[in-house]
């Protein structure tokens, strides 16, 4: 029997609890956490019946503060350019896994783990750890993972990484686990109702929405909006637009404060420009031009592309249609599709993968549309 210990990051949701009481099984004595962030969506209540439930302490950290100004003026501040955010990717490195691994050094634990359906393998040749996709492909989470390194993966479980989430629920019922009678939320922690416009309003400070124009592709005046944070990328509802065909949003002009909309043949890209690059081996691969897989989104099944550096001169930069010069290129990519993709939105996470293992990822900065 093992004598490692962990400390589990417990919601009170079915993954967290399962995860807890998956490591109790494999012999590690667990602790809980639970991470508060300032919201009701994080329940401290349901948190401590599950820690009862598993018979184990909790300790709560409350990260308020922390993350109202890594996670919640983030939000706000990159709808307020034009650009869609990924919150969940940016709390997993500074809020959720740097306080998992903060306490699990105060309280003598060995390593950290999560209810995430995602997986961590060790190659003891190497000595080196890789990030892996779920065994469930319909709940894996590994895109939400990619800034993690290898300091951090070498103390984290991911007990549910190789469970299906069919299989979670039912040993979950048949622990009595409260959460499984819940509906499982898709939605961000916390926003309430999935509201962004209005979260994001009430978090604007001195930045009010400016209304402006709705036109197409020419210039054509189509409506009006009252700011460009209520839209993103692939956008077809909101618009109130009356035509005889969907319009969908395919550009956002924060200069000009306007949406450029056009139908769904006018939506492919055909690459884009990625910056922030993490890898999870700390390095680029050897090859500084390698093939791929690429997702764009969380639910994007992936594109096979060819991605290369956005090396100076050699490359037309898209947001101004020239050159790319040294400033603009610095350490960014450039992915090319070998088939169009749409959606492609400045501000959400481009992840990598060769088969099931994720390589790295980046932050989207400029879609490349189909000539």
């Amino acid at each position: 029997m093992t004598r490692f210990k962990a400390l589990v990051g417990l919601s009170g949701g079915i993954d967290s609890t399962i995860a807890a009481a998956a490591l109790l099984d494999r012999g590690f004595t667990v602790e809980g956490l639970h991470i508060f962030n300032g919201f009701s969506g994080s329940s401290e209540a349901r948190a401590r019946h599950a820690a009862h439930q598993l018979g184990i302490p909790l300790h709560v950290a409350d990260v308020t503060e922390t993350f109202d100004e890594e996670i919640v003026q983030y939000l706000t501040r990159e709808y307020l350019v034009a650009r869609t955010p990924n919150p969940c990717v940016v709390c997993n490195r500074k809020i959720k896994f740097k306080t998992l691994l903060y306490y699990a050094d105060r309280l003598a634990c060995h390593f950290v783990a999560t209810g995430h359906y995602a997986r961590v393998f060790h190659n003891r040749q190497t000595g080196r750890y890789a990030l892996l996709r779920g065994l469930d492909q319909a709940k894996d989470q590994s895109y939400f993972l990619f800034l993690l390194g290898q300091e951090q993966l070498s103390r984290i479980l991911f007990p549910l990484g190789e469970l299906t989430k069919k299989e979670v629920r039912s040993v979950a019922l048949t622990m009595g686990v409260e959460a499984v009678r819940e509906k499982e939320s898709q939605e961000i922690c916390f926003i309430p109702d999935d509201d962004y416009k209005t979260f994001i309003e009430r978090h604007m400070g001195s930045s009010p929405a400016i209304p402006g124009d709705i036109v197409d592709r020419s210039g054509r005046l189509l409506g009006s909006h009252n700011g460009i944070h209520s839209f993103t990328i692939g956008q077809r509802k909101g618009l109130h637009i009356a035509a005889p065909r969907p319009y969908y949003v395919l550009a956002i002009d924060r200069e000009k404060n306007r949406v450029v909309v056009g139908h769904e043949e006018e939506q492919g890209f055909s690459g884009l420009i990625v910056s922030g690059v993490s890898w999870i081996d700390g390095e680029s691969p050897r090859e500084e031009v390698f093939e791929t897989l690429v997702r764009i989104r969380y639910r994007h099944r992936g594109v096979s592309s060819v991605v290369c550096p956005l090396s100076a001169g050699d490359e037309i930069c898209p947001a101004t249609g020239r050159p790319a010069d040294h400033e603009e290129a610095g350490d960014k990519l450039i992915i090319r599709f070998q088939e169009p993709q749409r959606a492609v939105a400045p501000g959400q996470a481009a992840v990598f993968y060769s088969d099931d293992r994720v390589i790295g990822g980046g932050w989207i900065e400029q879609g490349i549309p189909l000539d």
